[in-house]
């Protein structure tokens, strides 16, 4: 054991040797070589994207499609009027199974009976089938075009 002890004795107290070919490095620039780094790029994106939760889509029996179909016939007799109207509506996700359902109010420009979509004056479409609720809240003529 003492032998290992003065193994180094002869080069403990020397220089430390200085390269002529390579300039010396920062400390700042040392340092970074040891800063951490992501190994697997997009790795915490993709594990936020697991975590993000969806949820399926309600299949309406006849009786809420009756009564959702009766709405969309009291704003057709009344679409010149623009009916202000609170929809609730379900948004499939892009990017994995499932989705949302989203609520907001507006005036219904047209019922677009061939694709079976509402149209929005702001410009929000929303296919029928994704109604799950609307409620007609009032017929203003409010649109001048």
């Amino acid at each position: 054991m003492k032998k290992d002890m003065h193994h180094y004795e002869d080069i403990i107290n020397l220089l430390r040797p200085i390269s002529k070919k390579h300039p010396q490095m920062s400390r700042q620039a040392r340092a970074i070589q040891f800063a951490p780094f992501a190994a697997l790029n997009g790795y915490k994106e993709r594990i936020k994207e697991t975590e993000r939760l969806t949820i399926q889509k309600k299949d309406l029996d006849a009786s809420q499609q009756e009564i959702i179909n009766k709405k969309l016939q009291d704003i057709l007799k009344n679409i010149d009027d623009c009916p202000n109207v609170m929809i609730t509506y379900f948004i499939a996700d892009l990017n994995k199974a499932g989705g949302k359902y989203i609520t907001m109010t507006g005036q219904v420009k047209k019922i677009d009976s061939y694709q079976k979509r509402l149209v929005l004056l702001d410009g929000t479409i929303i296919k029928i089938s994704d109604i799950c609720q609307i409620d007609i809240l009032s017929v203003l003529n409010e649109y001048n075009g």
